[in-house]
């Protein structure tokens, strides 16, 4: 028996780019649903009769279900695709929100956070796998970049037009119309999403009783971020992978700690703790609070596709793109806590804008693996990546908020106390940074395995500055 794989033409733009908007739209309705409890946050105090640190079980519960449940959609992810996964995921989420909306009790609320949590966590994963699937691999950095900014618009969603429905209507009907909105993305997805353009003509037929698969359907090569090629020699096909594979490959890990070391900072202060330390700390009004968070998302418009251009461009030094991002927020943090009195409104302003280049790093991570991990092991792999900086979200949220309790217990929180909560971060920094450089050494030695070989920086430089003569006119 001859098997042949199918050699797939490029999809038409107008195409591929409504494959992508229809999904990049489910992705918008999740961040929606995540974020709709956090404008709710008065509401279902009263509403659950809970004090403010069990309302805290709402975000810990959020963070914890979708990275956990990262992996496992993956997994599912490279068995069944992107579309089918979109709906049932949007399902879900919309069923977390319609019992949000009628029930009046904490445990069942908390029930109802983790459909949420579920059904969230099936989104962005699947629309970046869609993302190499549909684009030539010069344009995915640049819109993996997009996705995560075009989904960021469900914040404005939740507080704006579901805060108006909440005010005006009640909780019930505010809630019932979020559940809604997940039925209708589920029936756009399944209308509109398609996992991979179709198959064009067939790749010419290998030796009998031998599987082959093109060398585009093959792993992109590792570090370059090049497109492949079309071609239709027969290369050794690969069985379907599984985790253990996905964790083997360095490019993973480096993905992940990238995703790590690059998230955590700006979740921490975005999610829980920045606006209690803008207002209590360091004495700003929630209006001018408000203004600088906005201006995070204002600014991640602009350092999005413009970090998606330079990893495109140089997509051998990406992970000096996260480390520079590092470098920023790291001294913008030290610029802030050091000293012991309120800092001006520029200074918070860089840090503001450190944090969100930080985050705008963090998806540079799932373009180490989808230049380093066969594309039917993507999705595990996008959701390992996206574990780490889940993961290291909740450590920091919780070694800030533990660091807050031990020195002012009452909660009458000053700018020393969040100097100190702060400075905990420290710990994941560390972990982070140490877990990249490791897994970067790693990766490298793969790709030279593979007939990719970084220079080193000092190679390049002096490359740059070419050959100087003397006086002589003789190379030095």
């Amino acid at each position: 028996m001859t098997v042949v794989s199918p050699f797939r033409e490029p999809a038409p733009s107008w195409l591929a780019y409504t494959v992508w908007g229809a999904a990049l739209a489910a992705y918008v309705v999740a961040v929606t649903g995540r974020t709709s409890l956090g404008v709710a946050g008065l509401q279902a105090a009263d509403r659950f009769d809970i004090s403010a640190a069990s309302l805290s079980l709402f975000v810990v519960v959020q963070l914890a279900v979708y990275a956990a449940a990262q992996i496992p959609v993956g997994m599912v992810l490279d068995k069944v695709g992107s579309r089918r996964v979109l709906v049932v995921g949007a399902v879900v989420l919309a069923a977390g929100q319609l019992l949000l909306a009628v029930v009046d009790t904490l445990p069942l609320a908390l029930v109802a956070r983790v459909l949420v949590g579920v059904g969230d966590a099936t989104a962005f994963i699947s629309v970046l796998r869609l993302v190499p699937a549909w684009f030539p691999a010069r344009r995915v950095p640049v819109l993996t970049q997009m996705t995560g900014i075009i989904g960021s618009t469900g914040q404005i969603i939740s507080a704006v037009p579901f805060m108006a429905l909440l005010l005006g209507l009640g909780w019930t009907p505010a809630f019932v119309s979020l559940a809604a909105l997940g039925v209708f993305m589920a029936a756009v997805a399944a209308l509109l999403v398609r996992d991979q353009p179709a198959a064009g003509p067939a790749a010419r037929p290998a030796a009998d009783t031998t599987t082959t698969t093109t060398v585009d359907d093959a792993v992109q090569p590792v570090g370059t971020g090049a497109e492949v090629p079309p071609s239709r020699v027969p290369v050794p096909a690969r069985k379907k992978g599984s985790l253990a594979q996905v964790v083997r490959e360095p490019g993973a890990w480096l993905g992940f700690f990238t995703h790590f070391l690059s998230l955590f900072p700006t979740n921490t202060f975005l999610l829980l703790w920045g606006v209690p330390f803008l207002t209590a700390g360091q004495g700003l009004s929630p209006q001018a609070a408000s203004a600088l968070l906005t201006l995070s998302a204002l600014a991640g418009i602009v350092m999005g596709p413009v970090t998606g251009v330079l990893q495109s461009r140089h997509p051998l030094r990406r992970s000096w793109l996260v480390i520079g991002a590092f470098g920023f927020v790291l001294v913008a943090w030290v610029g802030v806590l050091a000293p012991g009195t309120p800092r001006p409104m520029w200074q918070l302003v860089v840090l503001v804008l450190a944090l969100t280049a930080s985050a705008t790093a963090s998806n540079i991570g799932f373009d180490f693996v989808r230049t380093s991990v066969p594309a039917d092991r993507l999705g595990t792999a996008t959701g390992m990546v996206n574990v780490g900086g889940f993961v290291a979200s909740l450590v920091s949220i919780f070694l800030v908020g533990l660091v807050l309790d031990l020195v002012e217990p009452d909660g009458g929180y000053v700018l020393d106390d969040f100097r100190l909560a702060f400075s905990a971060q420290a710990v994941p920094w560390v972990a982070g940074l140490v877990g990249l450089l490791v897994a970067r050494r790693a990766t490298r030695r793969r790709m030279a395995a593979r007939g990719v070989v970084v220079p080193p920086v000092r190679q390049v430089i002096a490359r740059m500055r070419g050959p100087r003569a003397d006086g002589g006119g003789r190379a030095r």
